[in-house]
């Protein structure tokens, strides 16, 4: 059966769910802010509460911004989180660290740092976790910002490496083919104090293997050092009385090759992966997938809420198929990237009406059970993704490219055209291994061959591509 959640069945779906935890602390719907010139807060926290929304993640340029906004943010209803940039500092702060700190900076494997080289974008200035003098400087910065009165905990973000691969879509922005292997100017984390500790722990240099981004010790090594940093962190907050959430990436397992962030081991008490469909397979399914991965292995610990994407290119209609996905998987709360994409009063008051109707069933004790089975790894058997890549394949035998440097990589689709039928012959798999999968298959109505490419670490599908042969 598929599952909804509007609120015209949400009857239905109360009768059909199995009872789970009936006390539940945290708010239900959340999103991210950023108090920068551009954003009329007032406005914001106006917009938050007509769309029914309980909280928000904030991010403030200064602890005097900060205590100004929480009292805007309580008189609309709305509780407040810190969104804390971590080893990525925040723009306020990175022009002045990379002239009094620029050792401070992570190194590639070329030997490249970040303070001289651009790692997809200039905003990407991140920090070593290794160094002594980094966790000290994040410890500090959120002991500030947990004496912020009327802020309820912390939500770490950029507590991660720099990406080794991007989204197979948003690669095209950078006129990069990564679906094959890890390419030395993005593979992280060679700064000489995490080699050092590398070596004094394991008696080898990483740099010396074949390909070491391939190194079990090695990549484990990293996860761990920004581990070490996020519980830092973690400590000092609860010390504070705080709670911790924090932004990851989407599935764990997608996070843990991507980004070396393994959110598992972080001492969180809830967690807001960012399922942004948008950015990975265009489909609302997407949100089920990642979901339900990260519900089977989280710690018993950390409640699982689910970011979903509201403005990366996608219909914002989408919002409501990529929730319902996302709570029949297990999330117990939804976080939105971001309020902006609720574009219109009509919008924002449908968003309340379906806030409303779930925190009715929350309070009911009937959030639906996830199926205890992992995701499928058969894109077949994904209806929803195999019909955006079916389009996207007329798309180009129309003679129309897919791609395009926009926010998410790709073509806005003008779903008013129609194309000719296809008729596609046999998918024959072509390559694979535990990163991609890739078929060739034709079109028989236009002659067209055809290479579809779909990305498979991280225990999901997490993204696709098609290319003509």
């Amino acid at each position: 059966m598929k599952l909804t959640l509007r609120l015209a069945t949400i009857a239905a779906v109360a009768a059909l769910c199995i009872s789970c935890n009936k006390k539940e602390e945290y708010p239900m719907f959340w999103t991210w802010l950023e108090d920068i010139p551009e954003i009329d807060m007032e406005s914001a926290f106006t917009h938050m509460e007509e769309a029914g929304l309980d909280a928000v993640m904030l991010h403030a340029p200064s602890i005097e911004a900060y205590q100004k906004d929480v009292e805007i943010a309580h008189r609309h209803g709305i509780k407040v989180y810190a969104w804390v940039w971590t080893l990525n500092p925040p723009r306020q702060e990175r022009p002045q660290m990379l002239i009094e700190h620029p050792d401070w900076f992570s190194v590639n494997r070329n030997g490249d740092s970040v303070t001289d080289f651009k790692a997809y974008v200039r905003s990407y200035k991140f920090l070593c976790p290794a160094l002594p003098e980094v966790r000290e400087y994040l410890a500090q910065k959120v002991k500030e910002i947990c004496k912020v009165d009327g802020v309820e905990g912390i939500c770490l973000d950029y507590c991660r490496l720099i990406d080794v691969v991007l989204p197979v879509s948003l690669a095209y922005n950078y006129n990069l083919r990564q679906d094959t292997e890890v390419w030395p100017q993005y593979d992280f984390g060679y700064h000489p104090a995490m080699l050092e500790k590398f070596q004094k722990k394991y008696g080898y240099d990483p740099r010396e293997q074949e390909d070491p981004s391939r190194d079990e010790k090695w990549c484990a090594f990293r996860t761990e050092q920004v581990n070490e940093v996020a519980n830092i962190m973690c400590e000092v907050a609860h010390k504070a009385g705080k709670k911790v959430t924090a932004s990851p990436f989407s599935s764990i397992g997608v996070s843990r090759f991507m980004v070396f962030q393994d959110w598992t081991k972080w001492n969180l008490d809830l967690v807001h992966p960012m399922a942004y469909c948008d950015f990975y397979t265009m489909d609302p399914s997407f949100a089920r997938d990642v979901t339900l991965s990260n519900y089977l292995e989280k710690p018993a610990r950390t409640t699982l809420m689910c970011g979903v994407d509201t403005e990366l290119g996608g219909d914002p209609e989408h919002i409501f198929e990529k929730m319902d996905a996302a709570f029949s998987a297990g999330a117990k709360g939804i976080s939105l990237y971001t309020i902006e994409g609720l574009n219109t009063a009509d919008l924002r008051a449908r968003f309340k009406v379906y806030a409303d109707s779930l925190r009715a069933v929350r309070a009911a004790g009937k959030l639906p059970e996830p199926p205890m089975t992992a995701p499928s790894m058969n894109p077949f058997e994904n209806e929803g993704m195999m019909a955006v890549i079916k389009r996207n394949m007329q798309r180009i035998i129309a003679g129309q490219a897919i791609h395009e440097f926009s926010v998410n990589g790709m073509v806005e689709d003008d779903l008013s055209v129609s194309y000719p039928a296809l008729d596609l012959g046999e998918w024959e798999l072509v390559r694979e291994n535990d990163r991609i999968r890739v078929y060739n298959v034709t079109d028989k109505a236009s002659g067209v061959r055809l290479e579809v490419l779909f990305i498979t670490y991280g225990q999901i599908i997490s993204g696709w591509d098609v290319r003509m042969l």
